[in-house]
């Protein structure tokens, strides 16, 4: 009886694996993202998360293939990923943010990426389709990373006086360590140079 069972469910992965293996990529994606915009707009999710990974499991040796870079767009709320786009390197994760942000309803939502999305093409992209945006920003964009820290320590040593702003502050507790998070937000950007903008 083990056997019978444990043949049924390699033929039925046999079979799954040959039908998926038929389809087209393309199709499969556009359906596949036509399928999620409908769960997120079901379930009215706002946080989109854009990162890049290297699928695990992808590379093979034996073929001489090597890993396979993507980027994905991670809903919050669904817990679900919304689009992927394959790269052909880690460093072309820049060429993929658009392509996978086409295939996103981002409208009222706000999209978060890292520093490497931190591209004044991306960020504009981002606001036609009607979003919010959060970039990372580190120090590959030139001077902005300095002249943002000065904007805020100047602001911050004055106690944020005749500067509009919020501040939020988290407190977490979890996995043995107390963690304290600290935001500032501004759009008062009057000392950013035109270069950085």
């Amino acid at each position: 009886m083990l056997r019978e069972t444990v043949l049924g469910v390699s033929r039925a992965h046999d079979c799954i694996a040959y039908v998926i293996s038929g389809l087209s990529p393309k199709a499969f994606q556009e359906c596949f993202a036509s399928w999620t915009r409908a769960v997120s707009e079901a379930t009215g999710g706002e946080l989109i998360a854009i990162d890049g990974k290297t699928a695990r499991g992808s590379r093979d040796r034996r073929r001489g293939k090597s890993a396979l870079p993507m980027v994905s767009a991670w809903g919050c709320r669904n817990r679900l990923v919304l689009g992927q786009e394959a790269t052909a390197e880690k460093s072309n994760e820049i060429t993929a943010i658009p392509k996978l942000l086409e295939l996103l309803e981002l409208k009222g939502r706000i999209v978060t990426i890292d520093a490497m999305g931190c591209q004044t093409k991306i960020a504009e992209q981002i606001h036609d389709q009607g979003a919010d945006y959060v970039l990372g920003l580190e120090g590959n964009q030139g001077t902005l990373h300095d002249e943002v820290e000065d904007v805020f320590a100047t602001a911050r040593a004055g106690g944020f006086a005749g500067v509009a702003h919020d501040d939020i502050e988290e407190t977490d507790n979890d996995h043995g360590r107390l963690e304290v998070r600290r935001y500032w937000i501004t759009e008062e950007l009057g000392t950013l140079s035109e270069a950085s903008r």
